[in-house]
């Protein structure tokens, strides 16, 4: 079976730089790998010990965030090695002062997971939620490397439960500790042999805690707010935007933030022209702008710092492949929606149970559940209440992974 994952990674690597003259991210995650080696031998200094923290890409580099400034802070004997897989994670955070190295991870090959490994030399390892490469697990056991993964969650779908799983539930055992989300990953790993678990929960409670008791006041966006209540959807994409077109165009009272997944010019632009209320993008909102009563943002970083504003939220992919972020609105307090590609989500289901936040199918769904929050404000407030203790309950699983990784 290992033979058949090596041709496959090998085949994806191959497939990415096909595509590469043709796709700009396939172009930029063959590009950041040129030399990689030659960038890291030259900028590593071994004079310190180094702990390696990787993400796949940014909602896991935000989730790794609070652990990342947490060993800043308290261990600064230590320097930090991020890696990411993904373009759009490393191209956003390259410059994060958080760590102080930032890389692109190799493709899984055994020898250049032997030459990563080699180069860091990392004293700890930490992967944040997912990404099992084998190759590169197989080296950090082999090197008797302390290795962990944060937050990660486990259905009974995944490969380490089917019976053609053995691979990776060899992997499993490179984890000195698997702290995991829940008590039924927990229980699923338990039946397959692995009892070094721990239920930490999930440290992107950490992250929206800690960014929601530092926001700033964002002074475009208190311009363009009026006493009008504010409804603010994030990362939507085109079949959010056909929906909440028709609720904007229904409620001309209300003020509407949209930030949209992709900053896709052609889509913004057919999205501006569909609103009657008139709608401005944020990076040409020179002057008044209260005039307007739609305000895209079509730059990336100021999502989270938006919902400080919310009055109600919606949250986007749900008609795709799954829904985003719902936890950095519901910090703050917000009656949240989204579409009913949910399942994977725990924090969605709950919130749920708790009327916090509502699925959605169709039109008259969002529509019905806008307008009975709209005109019952015992009712919203009650929902905002269940959105924003439900935050504050779930925070410490930073917490608990430092101290148990210091302990020993």
């Amino acid at each position: 079976m290992h033979w058949l994952y090596n041709i496959a990674i090998h085949g994806y690597n191959a497939t990415i730089c096909a595509l590469s003259p043709f796709y700009r991210k396939a172009r930029l995650w063959r590009d950041g790998r040129k030399d990689l080696f030659a960038q890291m031998r030259q900028t590593i200094d071994h004079s310190r010990p180094i702990i390696w923290i990787h993400a796949a890409s940014l909602g896991e580099f935000e989730q790794g965030r609070p652990i990342i400034e947490k060993i800043r802070a308290e261990r600064a004997e230590y320097q930090i090695l991020l890696t990411f897989f993904s373009p759009s994670g490393y191209q956003v955070r390259k410059d994060y002062q958080g760590a102080h190295y930032i890389f692109y991870l190799p493709i899984d090959t055994e020898s250049y997971a032997r030459e990563f490994i080699y180069i860091v030399k990392p004293q700890i390892a930490i992967f944040i939620k997912y990404e099992f490469w084998l190759n590169t697990l197989a080296y950090l056991r082999q090197c008797n490397i302390r290795t962990f993964i944060v937050s990660a969650i486990f259905r009974p779908s995944s490969i380490f439960f089917r019976r053609y799983g053995g691979l990776w539930r060899e992997a499993l055992k490179t984890f000195e500790t698997i702290f995991v989300q829940d008590k039924r990953s927990k229980e699923l790993l338990s039946t397959i042999g692995y009892n070094n678990v721990i239920v930490a929960g999930d440290t992107r409670f950490d992250r929206v805690i800690q960014r929601a008791a530092t926001v700033k006041k964002l002074d475009f966006i208190e311009q363009f707010i009026t006493s009008a209540p504010i409804f603010v959807a994030g990362s939507t994409w085109r079949d959010d935007e056909e929906l909440l077109i028709r609720l904007i165009n229904d409620n001309s009272a209300i003020k509407f933030i949209i930030a949209p997944h992709e900053i896709d010019n052609n889509r913004i632009d057919k999205l501006i022209d569909s609103i009657k209320g008139g709608a401005v993008r944020y990076t040409k909102a020179t002057g008044e702008t209260k005039e307007y009563q739609v305000m895209i943002l079509d730059t990336i970083g100021i999502l989270s710092s938006v919902y400080q504003y919310a009055d109600f939220a919606y949250i986007g992919g749900g008609f795709g492949v799954g829904i985003h972020n719902i936890l950095e609105a519901a910090t703050f307090g917000v009656p949240i929606a989204f579409g009913p590609n949910y399942h994977k989500f725990k924090e969605a289901h709950e919130l749920i149970e708790l009327k916090g936040a509502q699925s959605i199918s169709n039109y008259s769904e969002l529509s019905s559940w806008f307008s009975n929050l709209r005109d019952n404000e015992t009712l919203r407030l009650e929902a905002c209440k269940v959105s924003k203790e439900y935050t504050l309950k779930h925070k410490g699983a930073t917490e608990l992974f430092f101290t148990t990784l210091f302990s020993k």
